[in-house]
């Protein structure tokens, strides 16, 4: 599994950066611009033939922006596949210049974090092993 975090926009889609992609995160933040960027990377990203999408809600602060996020991917047939919290302690080792695992490895940012990559190892594992039985 190769994970890419790329810059936000569309503009890097259209560089070919996607040619071989499996599944794309789309990372969406309860704002509108966010939102209507995320439809079209999620556009776009069928165009080319990404076969597999999911949203990750970030920065949510509420059950309101939650479900604005959730109804907005549902509109672009998008699931949700991980929802971020805000974390102030986020924001406070991106001040300082330091990996939040170091400032705070127990951030409840970090911790969703780390369950969307627990399922999707998970995931990839379960593709690998179906493919090898075939």
């Amino acid at each position: 599994m190769i994970v890419t975090d790329m810059e936000a926009g569309i503009e890097h889609l259209k560089r070919g950066t996607l040619e071989h992609a499996e599944i794309l995160l789309i990372v969406v933040e309860p704002y509108f611009k966010s939102l209507e960027a995320a439809g079209r990377i999620a556009e776009l990203a069928r165009g080319l033939g990404v076969p597999t999408l999911y949203a990750v809600a970030n920065k949510v602060q509420s059950e309101r922006d939650e479900a604005a996020i959730r109804a907005y991917c549902a509109e672009h047939d998008l699931s949700v596949l991980a929802v971020v919290p805000f974390d102030a302690d986020v924001s406070e080792a991106e001040r300082e210049g330091v990996a939040i695992l170091d400032s705070a490895p127990d951030a409840a940012a970090v911790s969703a974090i780390q369950e969307l990559a627990r399922g999707l190892r998970a995931a990839n594992r379960t593709e690998i092993e179906a493919r090898v039985a075939d």
